[in-house]
């Protein structure tokens, strides 16, 4: 592979301040190049990458059965609009619904685009005064403004309204409280099976099953955002397969293309149809690049087993995590499941987020004050170990520091 000479991570800072609108904020840090969990800036700084991606690097950086996919087919078509077929993408809707339950897809290019797909269709799939769709507290499902709108949290309202009309909130977990917003103008139910930008928050006991209950018994229909949870990441190829509840609709995105970008919207056969010709669309949505990294997305999860690797290391995320929760006051709750940890501490979680990126490790902070881990499936023992270990050094010095005790 030729040498590429990149900019200083100065100068891409500058670059950035004067061409780019700053609307993220971003670490000082430029990144050059990215293998497995490891990710390198241009001053030649490794990495150790917990956070892959914000949850798109499911298989880590640059997984090699990906790339190779995706060179080959930007050799031989790189994008044909949709009034055409393409093999590539009926063969992965196929895998799709084969690992999940009887329905059809629809592709596009990011999780907020499939959940704005789901809003439609659910609006479509029902008569016309009924409209509304309850989602959840704490739940995230996106930027656009239908997906915002969906969003029970109002610091990603501020300056945006009037919203779009009909998402009616209730609290996580509350199945009564559920009940008692549904009325004759109700559609469906919305939610995350397991919260991610909310804190890796899992459902408790039953709330899955009683929302199943309460669609069917009001003919509504029972929505999933798995655009984090999905894929893998939970041990399973979805996370609803853990609780026994099956939606009739799934969205999905980030680690679907093993980074590259895409989404989808999983219905169920009978449903699938009210999504009807000329009524939604997405230009780039299931694209032969993006179709063919899914495929080997998918196919690199089973031929290297990496469900049963994400039973095996996040075994050792809970045992670490867990005991440091019982020598450390910081730490509130760790949450598991699969490759979704939380780690809910009694303060900021910023500082150890910079404390650990000085340390050459990357995670998240979500909410303020939960740490937020999405290591990749093949992550190994020995990886989640270290990484244990980083981040165990910085809590615990934070919790001896005066600033924080």
């Amino acid at each position: 592979m030729a040498t590429v000479k990149h900019l200083s991570s100065s100068e891409t800072v500058e670059l950035f301040r004067r061409y780019v609108i700053p609307n993220y904020t971003r670490y000082p840090i430029n990144l050059v190049r990215g293998e497995g969990a490891f990710v390198w800036d241009s001053e030649g700084n490794r990495y150790l990458d917990l956070f892959p991606g914000w949850g798109c690097n499911l298989l880590g950086h640059c997984p090699a059965p990906v790339v190779q996919a995706v060179q080959e087919q930007v050799a031989l078509l790189i994008h044909v609009p949709n009034s055409w077929h393409m093999e590539a993408q009926g063969r992965w809707a196929q895998m799709l619904c084969e690992r999940s339950f009887d329905a059809q897809a629809f592709f596009c290019n990011s999780g907020t685009e499939a959940n704005e797909a789901a809003i439609k269709l659910a609006r479509l799939h029902t008569p016309p005064e009924r409209y509304k769709i309850i989602t959840f507290t704490g739940g995230f499902h996106g930027r656009t403004l239908g997906s915002t709108a969906a969003t029970a949290q109002p610091k990603y309202h501020e300056g945006l309204g009037p919203l779009m009309a009909g998402f009616v909130y209730a609290p996580f977990g509350d199945l009564d409280a559920v009940a008692r917003r549904i009325d004759d103008e109700t559609a469906a139910i919305m939610i995350e099976p397991i919260q991610g930008e909310g804190g890796i928050r899992i459902p408790p006991e039953g709330f899955l099953q009683g929302l199943r209950r309460l669609a069917d018994e009001h003919n509504l229909l029972l929505i999933f955002d798995e655009v984090q949870a999905g894929c893998g990441r939970t041990g399973h190829w979805f996370a609803y397969q853990h609780f026994g509840v099956t939606p009739d609709v799934m969205t999905l995105a980030k680690s679907l293309c093993g980074g590259i970008a895409g989404g989808a919207m999983l219905a169920r056969r009978d449903i699938a149809p009210s999504l009807r010709r000329g009524m939604h669309a997405a230009t780039f949505g299931g694209n032969p690049i993006a179709a063919r990294a899914g495929i080997a997305a998918l196919e690199m999860i089973e031929n290297e087993h990496l469900l049963e690797n994400v039973a095996r290391v996040s075994g050792v995320f809970r045992e670490r995590l867990e005991t440091l929760q019982s020598q450390c006051d910081l730490i509130r709750e760790v949450r598991v499941l699969g490759l979704m940890i939380g780690v809910e501490l009694t303060v900021e979680g910023a500082p150890a987020v910079q404390a650990c990126m000085e340390r050459r490790l990357l995670i998240n902070c979500t909410q303020g004050n939960v740490i937020r881990l999405l290591p990749p499936m093949n992550l190994t023992v020995e990886q989640a170990e270290e990484g244990c270990d980083i981040l165990g050094e910085v809590l615990t010095q934070m919790a001896h520091s005066p600033s924080t005790s």
